[in-house]
């Protein structure tokens, strides 16, 4: 590991020379700068870790130094050398941006804490700030993957849901459509990325803990309450709170949510301080919450409170044409993960993959390919390796073949319903297949989807 450099800057040559004397010493690497202008040009050159600065110098001041480093944005962890008792140059530093300043004569014992000390922050820092590029990337709305009109229209609402200033945003969809990663995104793309995510399965959490879980709870508020608790709306302050599966809240939960949700103040479970936070809440459900309000389960109240931009995300078996899309980046994910080359599937296993259903959506299909992904050898993927399933319900319908029909359907003279000939044989398929649709669409030679538009047109459900 290379050593950090550290910009002495100082005009006595004395103090120059005992201070790289101590910092060698200290395995660090130092460049030095006799005044202002040199330091400045240092900065450039050099690209210091650290910088110890005199107040003061012979063309500029080290507060000047300071401020034009400011101008110039350079986040570099700055300790002020200064005159024993000059209280002001040390407050206006500090100001200024510096990370600690040092009394003169030099307490070597103390300089050299405060260096370990500006290194490691800066070192935390720099990790901080690359986490939060690997998850901006990792939750970019560019990773929602797909080619059809569907995932452009979804990519384009995403931004400028999280470009607004909306403080609720409701996600609906079926399990498995990625309303995890919309909610990501939605975050990651906003203006509060830099602030915490955090995200809540309200259907994983006791009925008994909710409260807590989300207002914090102050000491001796109940039996196991051995000290006080922060909830994840003040965690998440400034930034984002994520709840999944929202219906599964109790009723009384849901008046608390909506309590905060049109910005009033809450305190913790037992305590008398009231607290207001600014987060931007994220709320889903894979349940139709209009069916919901009606059956008395979910706040008709809340409901609208929320619902005043919902995002809303397709079944997988209704953008199929967006499955080679997204084969291709579970390809190129697998493939570093497992340290494989697979390159591409069979035409056979496409075929597959594109007419079966994903009753599990997109969640469905990444772990398919993660399973194919382990056990398949060699560079393609072929049907053999698919999950029975998919093998068998995926194959697709097979073209009636007009010439077995002949003689086998008469028209009577004076004619028949088609809507009545249809439905008839949409009723004998179902019964055939004692209620499968995906064997009674076989049958019929349709698709499943097809299949149930039709149950529906004739009421067969």
């Amino acid at each position: 590991m290379p050593k950090e450099t550290i910009l002495v800057v100082d005009d006595e040559r004395l103090v120059r020379w005992s201070l790289q004397q101590k910092l060698e010493q200290w395995g660090y690497h130092v460049s030095l700068a006799e005044d202002g202008a040199t330091a400045l040009g240092r900065i450039q050159l050099d690209n210091p870790d650290l910088i110890t600065l005199d107040v003061k110098l012979p063309d500029m001041s080290g507060i000047e130094v300071l401020s034009e480093m400011r101008n110039r944005n350079l986040k570099i962890p700055v300790i002020v050398i200064t005159a024993f008792g000059v209280v002001d140059d040390a407050v206006r530093s500090l100001k200024l941006g510096a990370y600690d300043f040092i009394e003169k004569p030099i307490n070597f014992e103390k300089l050299e804490n405060a260096v370990y000390n500006a290194l490691e922050t800066k070192r935390l820092r720099s990790e901080v700030a690359r986490t939060q590029e690997i998850q901006r990337s990792e939750f970019s709305v560019d990773r929602i993957n797909g080619v059809s009109d569907y995932i452009w229209d979804l990519r384009d609402l995403i931004r400028k849901v999280a470009a607004s200033e909306a403080s609720t945003i409701l996600i609906l969809g079926e399990s498995g459509t990625g309303k995890d990663l919309a909610a990501h995104a939605i975050h990651y793309e906003s203006s509060r990325r830099d602030r915490p995510f955090y995200a809540i399965n309200c259907a994983a959490i006791p009925e008994s803990l909710m409260e807590s879980e989300l207002f914090g709870h102050e000491k001796g508020a109940f039996t196991d309450a051995r000290t006080q608790k922060k909830g994840m709306f003040e965690i998440a302050d400034g930034g984002s709170l994520f709840l999944d599966e929202i219906s599964e809240m109790t009723l009384g939960m849901q008046a608390k949510l909506l309590r905060i949700l049109e910005g009033q103040p809450f305190r913790r479970v037992g305590g008398v301080k009231n607290i207001s936070v600014d987060v931007r809440v994220i709320v889903a459900s894979n349940r139709n919450l209009e069916e919901a309000v009606r059956a008395s389960t979910f706040r008709q109240d809340l409901y609208f409170r929320l619902a005043i931009i919902p995002v809303h995300l397709k079944p997988l078996r209704e953008h199929k044409e967006d499955i080679p899309t997204l084969l291709a980046g579970f390809i190129q994910h697998y493939n570093q993960k497992f340290r494989k080359n697979i390159q591409s599937f069979t035409k056979e296993a496409e075929e597959l993959l594109t007419h079966y259903d994903w009753p599990g959506n997109i969640r469905e299909l990444k772990n398919a390919i993660e399973r194919v992904m382990i056990l398949a050898d060699g560079n393609r993927i072929s049907g053999k390796h698919l999950p029975i399933r998919i093998s068998e319900q995926g194959r697709p319908p097979v073209p009636a073949n007009e010439e077995d029909l002949n003689g086998e359907i008469q028209l009577p003279p004076g004619g028949f319903s088609l809507y009545n000939i249809e439905k008839e044989l949409i009723r004998q398929a179902l019964e055939q297949a004692r209620g499968n649709k995906t064997t009674a669409a076989r049958l019929l030679r349709i698709t499943r989807d097809t299949l149930r538009y039709k149950v529906r047109k004739y009421k067969l459900e």
